[in-house]
């Protein structure tokens, strides 16, 4: 059995549309392969435009995407035996996602603390209104909220920052060791993207959950990532240690992304994401 806690194992992603006559191949992954280590928590991040195939492999880690070919293990576990419902719901408890807009992820006619509530009454022991609320307010204040904040309170009634942030909360609830975060702060102010950044970081370090991080942001990639790998058309053309990379990158397509976010001020540096981070960061 893997001694890690994922491993992407050469996994590929093909999807056919058409007929005979006019059928179309997107080979939307190409041979990926990756690892986490089970003991030692990280940001794990993926880099890539739009196209490139992050969020493909993203819904094939959270096993809602079967791989044309390669496999998945979680745990030394293959995703492809996780079938009946009582397996995924184990899963999902170790695995949870946060996506890009907040405000889809929550009805608008549906108080938020409800989602709470069935998290923890889905995932864990909690099968009280009161030991449900009791974990719903741990998860709240890990992300700097609280119960009494939200408290029947509509999606509407708060701002896109606050929101996510109770996204992160509903992930928390089961005490997962991996959370999936596809473009998690592309749909929140700018003023409000680092306090969830941050918000990632912290649960790496203090509670000990390792994040795949899936971006096009360079920047906020530099500023939170341990390790990454950038992808294009559905293959990694480069990975490594996040700032190694980043700050002096080999490829073609990887300079051409690291170029774009430069600008010409501070395009003769060495290292000009020094520059743009504690810009963003404060």
């Amino acid at each position: 059995m893997s001694p890690n806690l994922l491993d992407v194992e050469n996994v590929n992603k093909i999807f056919t549309r058409g007929g005979l006559v006019s059928r179309r191949v997107n080979h939307a992954v190409n041979d990926v392969s990756f690892s986490l280590a089970a003991d030692k928590p990280e940001v794990f991040t993926i880099i890539g435009e739009s196209g490139s195939g992050k969020t493909t492999l993203a819904g094939m880690i959270l096993n809602s995407v079967a791989p044309t070919s390669g496999r998945i293990m979680f745990r030394g576990r293959d995703l492809r035996d996780v079938r009946s419902r009582r397996d995924r719901l184990a899963f999902m408890s170790h695995v949870q996602a946060i996506f890009q807009n907040p405000f889809d992820a929550f009805n608008p006619l549906k108080r938020v603390d409800r989602y709470l509530f069935s998290a923890a009454r889905r995932f864990t022991e909690c099968r009280t209104t009161e030991a449900a609320a009791e974990r719903a307010d741990e998860s709240l204040r890990k992300v700097g909220l609280s119960l009494a904040e939200i408290r029947g309170r509509y999606p509407h009634e708060m701002s896109g920052g606050q929101l996510q942030r109770v996204a992160i909360a509903r992930a928390l609830v089961s005490n997962p060791s991996l959370i999936v975060a596809d473009e998690p702060v592309s749909m929140i102010d700018a003023s409000l993207r680092m306090t969830v950044i941050n918000l990632f970081k912290k649960l790496r370090d203090e509670i000990g959950v390792s994040i795949i991080y899936i971006t096009h942001d360079l920047a906020t990639a530099y500023y939170i990532s341990d390790r990454l790998i950038i992808m294009q058309k559905g293959k990694v053309v480069e990975g490594g240690d996040a700032r190694t990379v980043l700050a002096a990158p080999q490829h073609p397509y990887s300079i051409k992304l690291r170029q774009a976010v430069l600008s010409v001020d501070n395009a003769w540096r060495d290292d000009p994401f020094t520059d743009i981070i504690p810009a963003v960061a404060t």
